[in-house]
């Protein structure tokens, strides 16, 4: 099995690149967008679309490729993550987060340390987030072998529009945003409520791949397999 340390890096690191990938484009776009929502949130979503592709890709192999402790927490009671390595990939993936809003600020001459004063509360963007992540994860659980990224990419693409929230679905890409005061932030204040659906969302997603019945076993490396207690590789 893969180090520890290593995976718990490789989800620190992929953490970062995504929050960088989702903050740094949102910058960008609303920069070139000249006002025009629509347009900013199309570059926004392409680019994590291919950013989020390339990064399970590449990281998926080392720690499962997660950035998103709900699906560790997934993972962990279905048994493919060590229940001890819980809490330090969820750790890994806050403090990555975090760093990549930083680095987002650096490359755009912003200031580092901010916090978001864009305020996304209210009924409406729970549910938003409870679907989403359901979404999510019922993606994660029942992709055919090899498909993983692709298919994770493109849903995420996908609720980036059909949803009111504009799928978070990550509670440390929440956490990561609210360091930004910028397009793709949250208000602090805000933030607990996108956790909390994101959380019940995971588990109506798991559920909901319970209820459906078993789709198949993936393979070392993606986001459902690679880190099942004794495998080669270290979701």
């Amino acid at each position: 099995m893969i180090d520890l340390r290593r995976r718990l890096l490789a989800e620190a690191l992929g953490s970062a690149l995504l929050l960088a990938t989702v903050i740094g484009s949102g910058i960008m776009a609303e920069r070139l967008s000249a006002g025009h929502g629509a347009i900013a949130l199309l570059a926004n979503t392409l680019a994590t679309i291919g950013g989020l592709y390339i990064l399970i890709e590449v990281f998926g192999p080392v720690s499962g490729g997660h950035f998103n402790p709900a699906v560790s927490a997934v993972m962990a009671l279905r048994g493919e993550l060590a229940k001890s390595a819980l809490l330090p990939y969820i750790g890994s993936q806050l403090v990555g987060a975090m760093l990549g809003a930083w680095l987002a600020h650096a490359m755009f001459d912003l200031s580092i340390l901010q916090f978001s004063t864009r305020v996304r509360s209210g009924t409406g963007l729970w549910i938003a987030e409870t679907a989403a992540t359901a979404g999510l994860l019922l993606v994660i659980l029942r992709a055919p072998p090899g498909r993983v990224a692709a298919m994770v990419a493109s849903y995420i693409g996908a609720a980036y529009w059909f949803t009111a929230s504009t799928s978070f679905a990550n509670p440390a890409a929440t956490f990561g945003r609210m360091f930004s005061d910028s397009y793709a932030g949250i208000a602090p204040a805000s933030v607990a409520g996108f956790v909390a659906a994101q959380f019940a969302g995971a588990l109506i997603g798991l559920g909901a791949h319970r209820a459906l019945g078993v789709a198949r076993r993936g393979q070392a490396g993606n986001v459902e397999s690679s880190c099942k207690p004794g495998s080669a590789d270290p979701t």
